[in-house]
């Protein structure tokens, strides 16, 4: 038998379904939960529901300090009921507002930095079984720390890893959060490869 497989590869080759109808039965800033009914030749009609994400990608941020380490933040994640441990990472707060401003304003808001440099290094679809949604993710070099305003929770809660403890949290099933994993791994695996050379300000 041949490894070698009969075609080429096509993410965009014909549908094998039809979409009949879309209605949205839950929609919020984030996203809109749609009831989507298809046909298909192989089993007829059925129906998903599909989230539709608003205001562009996700996006993740994963920097280095002066002194060469990774700051993750600690947040406890009430639909898996446990703390963990992850990038700096959040949404668009509206339409016009740019990958690069989300990673920089989270950057700031969850461990208190501004990057000097930010470059994408990756865009992956988080689950393409039910939902529309991509993460971005971005690195940070040039980290300078910004004013907090007495921020202590803020504080408390980011902890600091060099690149090669961070991955060995992964390797050890500590760290569970996708981007969080994706992100220190390239890192860890091909650091001179994220070095930015595009201003954050740009």
């Amino acid at each position: 038998m041949t490894k070698e497989t009969y075609r080429r590869f096509d993410p965009w080759r014909a549908t094998p379904v039809n979409e009949e109808s879309r209605e949205t039965v839950l929609a919020s800033h984030y996203f809109n939960v749609d009831r989507v009914a298809f046909e298909s030749r192989e089993i007829g009609h059925f129906e998903r529901l599909i989230l539709h994400k608003n205001n562009g990608d996700s996006v993740g941020v994963i920097g280095l300090t002066a002194d060469g380490r990774i700051p993750l933040i600690e947040q406890y994640r009430i639909p898996v009921h446990r703390w963990t441990l992850e990038i700096p990472a959040g949404h668009a707060i509206h339409p016009g507002e740019r990958p690069m401003d989300v990673a920089q304003r989270k950057l700031a808001e969850e461990v208190g930095y501004r990057a000097g440099y930010l470059t994408q290094f990756c865009r992956f679809i988080n689950t393409p079984s039910y939902s529309t949604q991509y993460t971005a993710l971005f690195f940070a070099n040039d980290l300078v720390p910004v004013d907090q305003e007495g921020d202590d929770a803020l504080l408390s809660s980011v902890r600091y890893f060099t690149p090669e403890e961070a991955y060995k949290l992964v390797v050890n099933g500590t760290i569970l959060d996708a981007k969080s994993i994706i992100a220190i791994q390239r890192l860890y695996e091909s650091p001179n490869h994220l070095i930015a050379d595009t201003p954050a300000t740009e």
